[in-house]
């Protein structure tokens, strides 16, 4: 696919394709197996309006909610623009920004993002931002680095927001990760205090299925691997699974049943509306500060097993 006349970009290998939209936040358009078959959802690009209709995008330079669109760090109020119609801002805001193409081959794709070069970001600390992916056996690997531009400390965080395909020959597939704790939320499905004990209704600590309910939550003290199971087509056995690991800057997970059918399984580096929770004095919720120069920076990977 030509990059000079196609707004997505296509990489691949005897695994996989994966077409990338460098216009959208370097966001993914489609990811599927060399069969065909779509690991993350099925996204038309005519639909395309906003990265949030794409396959998965990245969280930088936070991830998730920050309640009012406001918080203070080093003693100074910091007031950002609230999102339309929510008084709460989220998922950063590099994700509907252009983005550069800094390399690119066969297998591999990389683009780099500088925030210097926008006029109206919502952030007041200068940064850069890199995604690279890259395809090699029936892996995935998407790396993500955030790097602090200016002369002031940077409250900073990353993540990724994949939306994967649920349900494969009408089947549904068991979930399985590790958690050591929970965040009630309230309003905005924003935490009201720190990680409590996980409820049994959102225990995958044993593989199971995820059921009919509706759920948005955040996990603590994840431990970096989650892996989704698909039964044979007789549904017995395991036809097809689905492992994503995460290096341990992704010390949460979010969990999210989403109304297309599509399950979001988001690795991200601090809980949501960390940085008001840790303006409180809540602990454990991972809030990173960069110093100037100094980068945030860690890598996903997405594993095929079975008969994809």
């Amino acid at each position: 696919m030509s990059i000079a006349t196609s707004p997505s970009v296509t990489v691949r290998n005897a695994y996989w394709k994966l077409d990338v939209l460098p216009e959208w936040g370097a966001s993914i358009l489609n990811l599927e197996t060399a069969s065909g078959r779509p690991v993350l959802r099925r996204v038309n690009l005519a639909h395309v309006r906003s990265s949030s209709d794409t396959a998965a995008f990245a969280l930088m330079p936070y991830s998730n909610r920050i309640r009012d669109a406001r918080f203070d760090f080093e003693g100074n109020r910091v007031q950002l623009r609230p999102a339309a119609g929510s008084p709460n801002v989220q998922h950063g805001d590099v994700r509907n920004r252009p983005w550069q193409i800094e390399q690119t081959s066969e297998s591999a794709l990389s683009c780099t993002f500088d925030s210097r070069d926008v006029a109206d970001m919502n952030w007041p600390w200068p940064f850069t931002a890199r995604l690279a992916y890259h395809l090699h056996g029936p892996h995935c690997d998407i790396a993500l680095t955030l790097t602090n531009a200016g002369r002031e400390l940077m409250p900073a965080g990353i993540g990724l927001h994949p939306y994967f395909q649920r349900c494969h020959d009408g089947l549904e597939p068991t979930l399985h990760f590790e958690a050591g704790g929970w965040y009630q939320t309230g309003a905005g499905s924003i935490p009201e205090r720190g990680a409590q004990p996980i409820p049994p209704r959102l225990d995958f600590a044993q593989a199971r299925e995820l059921g009919p309910d509706t759920i948005d939550a955040v996990f603590s003290s994840w431990d970096g691997t989650a892996q989704l199971r698909w039964p044979g087509e007789s549904g017995e056995g395991v036809g097809r699974s689905l492992t994503l690991t995460a290096d341990n800057v992704f010390s949460h997970l979010v969990l999210f049943t989403a109304p297309d059918d599509s399950l979001a399984l988001e690795p991200v580096s601090h809980a949501t509306d960390a940085f008001n929770l840790a303006a409180r004095g809540v602990h454990g919720t991972d809030m990173k500060v960069l110093s100037p120069g100094q980068s945030l920076a860690g890598a996903i990977r997405l594993t095929q097993g079975g008969a994809w």
